[in-house]
């Protein structure tokens, strides 16, 4: 008789969303800026467009994140985290821009950041991918 592996708990399963839909919003913009570099008249197509194939590879990290916590691969928790982590930076950067038109898009950043960071550090996603708390042994 084969042992019936455990349910993802849910908690990890959102974290893994958070992570992918940072994804797939970081590459989906570096298409757009591509393609308007490409394609479009921005003041600079250059920069557009190694803007965009940065922003595309930028999209990868977390992509490769959240399907490795889908997996339960404990590797995927430090690529997940560094994602959230540096989406505070626009977030604030956001949040401080001169365009009160902005300010609403900070705050969804910093708002799916927090939420990321919450998930993927929670006790529930530290034992699903199988880390070990600091302290107990080794």
């Amino acid at each position: 008789m084969s042992a019936e592996p455990t349910p993802r708990p849910n908690r990890l399963t959102a974290a893994a969303a958070v992570s992918g839909v940072e994804g797939v919003v970081l590459a989906g913009y570096g298409v757009y800026l591509l393609v308007m570099g490409l394609l479009g008249s921005p003041e600079s197509p250059t920069q557009a467009e190694m803007g965009g194939l940065t922003l595309i590879a930028l999209g990868a990290l977390p992509l490769i994140a959240a399907r490795g916590l889908l997996m339960r691969k404990s590797w995927a928790r430090g690529p997940a985290l560094i994602t959230h982590l540096m989406a505070l930076i626009p977030a604030w950067t956001l949040l401080r821009a001169e365009s009160q038109a902005l300010i609403p898009v900070g705050i969804a950043v910093a708002v799916v950041a927090v939420a990321g960071l919450v998930l993927v550090v929670s006790r529930e996603t530290t034992e699903a991918l199988g880390i070990r708390p600091p302290g107990n042994g080794g």
